[in-house]
C-alpha cells in the first residue's frame, strides 16, 4: 500500500505520450504521402513524354484532381458525423488512393490518367477529414494541437521522401518511368494497412449532442473562422509559383528540387512544436504568427532578385505550412460541437482547397499579365487581410 503513492507521483511526473491511434495515424500519412509525392516530379513527364500529352492537358488533369479532393471533403465529413463512423470512410479513402497509383501506370491514353488521378483524389477527400476527426477524439484538448502536429510530421516528412525517392529511382537505379506508379503502390498499401491497425474511439463528448446531424448547427464563430481563412486562402497560391520563382532568378533546376525538398523538411521540423505551442498560447496566437511569416516571405519573394535570398525565403515558408496545416485544424475542431467534428474539419478543408484552386488561377492570370511581383504582392495583402479577420474570432466554441 505504501508503494501505492510513488507509483502514481512516478507517472505522473513522466512525460505524456500520444494514444496509439495517434501515433498509427501519424505513420499512415507519411506512408500515404510518401505514396502521393513520388508521383509529383513524375506525372507531368509521364503524361508529355510517354503518352504524347499537351502541357495544357497537365493543367486540366490536375485541376479536375484537386478540385474533386476538396468538394469531396466536405461531404465526407458530413457522412462520418452521420454514420457516427470514421475508420471505415478512412479506410475507403486510403485505399481508392493506393489502388489509383497502378491504374495510372497501365495507362496507355491521357484520359485513363486522368480517370486514376481522379480515383487518387477522391480517396484522398474521403479519407482526410474522417482521418482528422479520429485524431481529435483519440485525445483530449489541451494536447489537440500537438496531436495535430505530430500528423503533420508524417505528412511533410513524406512530402520530403516522395520526390527524392522518385528521384533516386530514376537517376540512380534508371527505373523505367512507368515503375515509378507501381513502387508508388506499395507505401499506399502500407497506410491502408497502418490505418486498419487503429481503433476508433467516439467522441468524448458527442453524448451531448442531440443526434442531428447538420452544417446549420455549426456556430456563428466557426464561419467567422471560414471567412477569415477563406479571406487569406485565396491569396495562397500554388507552390508552383515559388518554384517559378524560383527559376526566374537564376536557381538551377536541380537545386530547385532540392530546395523543394528542403522547405518540405521545414515543414515537417515546424508542424509539431506549433501544434504543442498552439496547446499553451491559444491556437490564434500562433495562426496569426504564421500569418506573419507568410507575409513576410511573399513580400520579400515580390521583391527579390536575389537566388540565395529566394532560397531562404521559399524555407522560411515551410515554418508558415507546417504551423498552417497543424494549428489551422485543430481551430476547427475547437470551434464545433463534438459531434460535427468531422464536418467542421471537412468544410474547413474544403474552403482552403477551393480558396487555394482560386489563388492559383489568379495567380496564373497575375504572373501572365504583371509578373512575379504581382502574385508575391497579392498573396501578402490576403495574408494581412487573412490576419484581420481573424483576430476577433473567439479561441474556442461554446462547446468543447
Amino acid at each position: 500500500m505504501r508503494l501505492a503513492c510513488p507509483v502514481r507521483l512516478s507517472h505522473a511526473m513522466s512525460p505524456p505520450r500520444f494514444p496509439r491511434s495517434v501515433v498509427l495515424l501519424t505513420f499512415t500519412s507519411l506512408f500515404a504521402d510518401i505514396s502521393t509525392e513520388m508521383l509529383y516530379p513524375v506525372l507531368p513527364l509521364f503524361l508529355t513524354t510517354r503518352l504524347g500529352a499537351p502541357g495544357s492537358v497537365v493543367g486540366v488533369i490536375e485541376g479536375i484532381a484537386e478540385a474533386t479532393q476538396n468538394v469531396v471533403q466536405g461531404g465526407s465529413g458530413w457522412l462520418a458525423d452521420r454514420l457516427q463512423r470514421n475508420k471505415p470512410l478512412a479506410l475507403v479513402g486510403y485505399g481508392l488512393a493506393a489502388l489509383a497509383k497502378p491504374a495510372i501506370g497501365f495507362a496507355t491514353v491521357w484520359p485513363q490518367v486522368l480517370a486514376g488521378r481522379f480515383v487518387d483524389r477522391l480517396g484522398t477527400g474521403i479519407r482526410s477529414a474522417p482521418r482528422d476527426a479520429l485524431i481529435a477524439n483519440s485525445i483530449e484538448e489541451r494536447r489537440r494541437g500537438a496531436a495535430f502536429g505530430l500528423e503533420g510530421v508524417g505528412d511533410n516528412l513524406g512530402a520530403v521522401l516522395g520526390p527524392l525517392i522518385a528521384a533516386g529511382l530514376l537517376y540512380l537505379f534508371a527505373i523505367d518511368l512507368r515503375s515509378i506508379f507501381f513502387i508508388a503502390f506499395v507505401p499506399g498499401l502500407l497506410a491502408f494497412a497502418v490505418m486498419a491497425l487503429v481503433r476508433e474511439k467516439p467522441a468524448r463528448d458527442a453524448r451531448a449532442g442531440d443526434g442531428r446531424v447538420s452544417i446549420r448547427r455549426l456556430p456563428g464563430a466557426y464561419w467567422r473562422y471560414l471567412l477569415a481563412v477563406g479571406a487569406f486562402s485565396i491569396g495562397n497560391s500554388s507552390k508552383a509559383f515559388i518554384i517559378l520563382r524560383a527559376t526566374d532568378v537564376g536557381i538551377p533546376a536541380e537545386r530547385t528540387l532540392l530546395v523543394y525538398a528542403g522547405y518540405n523538411f521545414v515543414a515537417a521540423a515546424a508542424s509539431y512544436p506549433a501544434g504543442g505551442l498552439s496547446d499553451r498560447w491559444g491556437r490564434k496566437r500562433v495562426l496569426l504568427i504564421a500569418l506573419a511569416v507568410f507575409a513576410i516571405a511573399y513580400a520579400g519573394l515580390a521583391l527579390s532578385t536575389s537566388a540565395s535570398l529566394v532560397t531562404a525565403l521559399f524555407l522560411f515558408y515551410g515554418l508558415f505550412q507546417g504551423a498552417f496545416r497543424a494549428v489551422g485544424k485543430a481551430l476547427a475542431v475547437d470551434l464545433v460541437p463534438a459531434e460535427l467534428r468531422g464536418s467542421g474539419v471537412g468544410i474547413y478543408g474544403a474552403v482552403v482547397g477551393l480558396s487555394a484552386l482560386v489563388a492559383s488561377v489568379v495567380g496564373g492570370q497575375l504572373w501572365d499579365g504583371l509578373g512575379p511581383t504581382a502574385i508575391f504582392g497579392y498573396g501578402a495583402a490576403c495574408a494581412v487581410l487573412g490576419a484581420l479577420m481573424l483576430a476577433p474570432v473567439p479561441s474556442r466554441g461554446s462547446t468543447p
